[in-house]
């Protein structure tokens, strides 16, 4: 049996490079509810900013669980923020939804 010559894949042409715009929703400064401000301050802050301090609390305080680094236990100020005493990592970003405006 004699076996077909592959054919060269044809050369493609590179896209030109677009510059991402940033979403307007993730960058609009919301105003923490006083739980939260406890944690994050009080000043109008992104969401992405207000993550980022959640996180830099979290690690601060070592409030990681040590077996399962996603998931957080939370203390007496995270807890009136999340309320319950342990969340995952994910389900992080939709607590603080009630707790901005």
């Amino acid at each position: 049996m004699a076996t077909a010559a592959k054919k060269a894949p044809a050369a493609k042409t590179a896209a030109p490079a677009k510059k991402r715009t940033p979403n307007a929703a993730f960058m609009k400064p919301l105003t923490p509810s006083p739980a939260l401000a406890a944690v994050v301050g009080s000043t109008p802050l992104p969401r992405t900013e207000i993550i980022s301090k959640l996180w830099t609390y979290i690690k601060a305080h070592k409030l990681q669980d040590s077996a399962n680094k996603r998931m957080i236990n939370a203390d007496a100020k995270l807890k009136e923020v999340f309320g319950k005493a342990q969340v995952s990592m994910f389900e992080m970003a939709g607590l603080i939804g009630k707790h901005v405006k």
